[in-house]
């Protein structure tokens, strides 16, 4: 998997630089075709050669990984080096402009023609070697026997985007209506009720069901759930409680301490009766810490908990706990025949062989649906589900936790190759986090694993990739927005723990903490989760100068070796990354993701020139107003830009050296928005914009910002509009696309909305209106 993901992104860095405007550096064509042809050869044999009954490191797939990964090396390394190159000419230049000797400057330029000589001829060679090295290789892979049987067609078409995401092991009943019907009988009588079992055994979704009848929200004032998870955190836990109960979004309570949080909480509770769920309790502690909060209303309120640990239960309530049993016969197979066919019939000669492949899975839901997930994707022949049943046969005999991570795991070796990187990425996000699709999507993007097919997007294939994932049962819904497209998806833990043990085992990435079984200096990708130890941090970084890609939890990111190949930068989630210094960002010229928080933005705009390949730009500056630089209207490779926090604005672009911003779907959190002319000619193809509109002094036309021209943008299917001062008649200037999906627009309170919807009715695509503040008639 990691050789196939590896030859990918080298095919990335290739059409980067060919396509790019402006390239740092150039590849001799006779190299690129000979790297070009050898990748496709060795994606194809990898494809070919996915066997879903290996489970063994493949030595020739890990010299193609390597091979792939010293390519990258050798043209990432010339590209930083030329960017530091011209970065110091520029310092000399300057340095050396008012000096008196005319000749010096002469002579520095022929040093450096000398320079840039040495640098491509370096470069030539180091190519040179790796594409001798894969000629071996593919030497190698002709020879080896390709006769074996291929139980998985790795071009099979995608499954589509509109295939149902709602028939997941979330959503699968699995137990009588007599199990959800005692726990709403013990909610009357207990205060505390247990629900206790192992992984994978269906806790959360039985409590799912539970929590959402609608007998709960007649009877409780207040209902609310939070996930504790074996590493929680106090103050997340309250937070999400808090924005439960108030209805409050969290970033209202982003700067509250735990006590803040716990006292409003107790406060809101205090006389209301409440159903609480405390999800994946692994801890007696964890609950001593929260149920201080909850006050003795002794009207009725109730604490629903689900842990894994039968003694957990004991402490938490001596009189009663609902201890999960494996599901019979008859109820695993209803669960896999409904996962396989739907509610329509089954083929009659499946039953047997299939009912033999469920006796495998021992009663465990997780086991079933994720068998029955790959068997929903593949031919309905006696042949292809003997096979399956043999791969799980060979486990049966091990102990539950053991048994059911090789169930998953079989499950794992099926995906097609393509899946697996993006299956096992999953792994990154913290237990139990629930993982913004947006986020995934870039991320995936920006690693490089997404092979490009059939004219689509990144982006798209990546949704797809999704789709087929949860299709299969791997990933869950976590949320589903107002218009049906999935918002946050969420792991089962057993499967997160897979994506952990096959990572590290492949070396996909590196989860400090974790031991390697390969070199720490050859890791590429790095997770820093929260709460990990500094020394921890600053050792294990300090070891790792191959790394491309960090994804941290943590915090602060300390200044490692070789940083400027870094390509993902992603420290964004909850935590300040670099404060005020802001030092660090100037050496990753290589970047194509950069999600931060930072204290200045000086030094990010300040690089601008050096980012050759940025793609993503997401960037959070409390308190600040900023002005990006005018470079920004000649980086077209740009596909995202959002600030959530401070003030950003655009510069005027430059009517010389146009360049058309082709790539660019995103634009978020931009202040005083002029959408003239020239603007609408550089972003053809933006699909969300989101602006907010502050008063100028001096400003007396109302067609300043040309809101007229937003129907320009003719692709523009999110648009995010707030006014909080008087504009006079500017607001109602506003036009719209006939493109546009969603809207959402905050007005202030002397805005007449009647002005405008005349304009907003007449839309044929809108599916999402949102509208706050402003005013209907007289304004009161």
């Amino acid at each position: 998997m990691a050789a196939y993901a590896a030859l990918v992104s080298l095919m990335h860095i290739i059409d980067d630089l060919e396509r790019h405007h402006s390239p740092p550096i150039s590849l001799n064509k006779q190299q690129v075709q000979s790297l070009t042809e050898n990748v496709m050869f060795l994606q194809e044999f990898l494809e070919a050669n996915n066997s879903p009954v290996s489970d063994e490191a493949d030595p020739l797939e890990m010299r193609i990984a390597d091979a792939a990964y010293a390519a990258e090396d050798a043209i990432e390394s010339h590209i930083v080096a030329k960017i530091q190159l011209s970065r110091s000419r520029e310092a000399y230049n300057s340095s050396v402009s008012d000096e008196a000797d005319p000749d010096d400057p002469k002579t520095v330029s022929s040093n450096h023609d000398d320079d840039d000589d040495d640098e491509e001829m370096n470069l030539f060679q180091d190519v040179q070697n790796v594409i001798q090295e894969m000629d071996q290789i593919k030497s190698l892979a002709m020879q080896r026997n390709t006769e074996k049987v291929v139980l998985h067609d790795t071009r099979r078409s995608f499954i589509s985007a509109s295939s149902s995401t709602e028939k997941n092991n979330s959503g699968m009943v699995v137990w009588s209506e007599g199990v959800v019907n005692g726990i709403l009988e013990r909610l009357v009588s207990d205060q505390r009720i247990p629900i206790t079992g192992m992984g994978g055994i269906g806790k959360t979704t039985l409590a799912k069901t539970v929590y959402s009848k609608k007998i709960i929200e007649q009877r409780f004032d207040v209902c609310a759930w939070a996930t504790i998870s074996q590493q929680y955190n106090t103050r997340e836990i309250l937070c999400e409680l808090v924005s439960q109960a108030t209805k409050k979004s969290k970033e209202q309570l982003s700067e509250k301490s735990e006590d803040e949080l716990g006292l409003e909480l107790y406060q809101h509770l205090i006389g209301r009766r409440f159903l609480i769920v405390m999800d994946d309790m692994w801890s007696i502690d964890a609950w001593d810490r929260i149920q201080r909060f909850f006050p003795e209303n002794e009207n009725c309120s109730r604490i629903l908990v689900t842990t894994r640990l039968l003694h957990l239960s004991s402490q938490l309530n001596n009189n009663y706990s609902l201890q999960m049993e494996f599901l019979d016969e008859d109820r695993s197979w209803e669960l896999f025949s409904k996962t396989v066919f739907g509610v329509g019939s089954y083929p009659h000669e499946l039953e047997k062989i299939g009912k033999k492949i469920v006796e495998n899975c021992r009663g465990l839901p997780l086991s079933i649906v994720v068998v029955a997930g790959i068997l929903k994707n593949r031919e309905h022949t006696l042949g292809v589900w003997e096979s399956i049943r043999k791969n799980l046969a060979s486990e049966v005999n091990l102990e539950n936790d053991k048994h059911c991570l090789k169930l998953l795991k079989v499950s794992y070796n099926h995906l097609p190759l393509y899946l697996k990187p993006c299956f096992l990425y999953m792994g990154v996000f913290e237990e139990d986090d629930s993982v913004r699709v947006s986020t995934l999507v870039k991320l995936w993007v920006s690693e490089g694993f997404l092979k490009p097919m059939n004219g689509k997007s990144l982006e798209t294939i990546a949704i797809e990739f999704l789709h087929d994932l949860v299709n299969r049962n791997l990933i869950l819904v976590g949320e589903v927005g107002s218009t049906g497209n999935i918002k946050f998806v969420k792991i089962h833990d057993l499967l997160r723990d897979l994506c952990l043990n096959q990572s590290k085992k492949d070396g996909f990435y590196h989860v400090i903490r974790q031991s390697s079984p390969r070199s720490i200096r050859s890791q590429r990708c790095v997770v820093i989760p929260r709460n990990t130890p500094k020394k921890k941090v600053l050792d294990d970084l300090h070891s790792m100068p191959c790394a491309r890609s960090i994804i941290s939890e943590y915090g602060s990111i300390p200044r490692i070796k070789n940083s400027g190949l870094l390509r993902t930068l992603h420290a964004y989630r909850k935590f300040r990354y670099l404060g005020d210094e802001s030092y660090l960002v100037s050496q990753y010229v290589n970047l194509r993701h950069l999600a931060v928080e930072v204290g200045s933005m000086s030094s990010i705009f300040t690089s601008f020139t050096r980012f050759w390949n940025l793609h993503i730009l997401i960037v959070s500056c409390i308190g600040k107003e900023f002005t990006a630089p005018a470079e920004i209207w000649r980086m077209p490779q740009l596909r995202h830009i959002e600030m959530t926090k401070g003030t950003f604005y655009l510069p005027k672009p430059s009517s010389d050296d146009v360049v058309v911003m082709e790539n660019l779907l995103v634009l978020e959190g931009i202040a005083n928005f002029k959408c003239s002319e020239e603007v609408v000619k550089r972003i053809p193809n933006i699909k969300k914009l989101g602006i907010v509109y502050f008063g100028r002094e001096g400003i007396e036309q109302d067609d300043y910002y040309c809101l007229n021209n937003i129907k320009r943008l003719c692709k523009l299917e999110f648009l995010h509009v707030d006014c909080w001062d008087d504009f006079r008649a500017a607001p109602y200037a506003l036009t719209f696309p006939q493109s546009l999906k969603k809207l959402t627009l905050v007005m202030n309170g002397g805005f007449e909305w009647e002005k405008i919807l005349e304009k907003i009715g007449s839309m044929p695509l809108l599916e999402k209106f949102k509208l706050w503040e402003g005013c209907f008639g007289t304004g009161k």
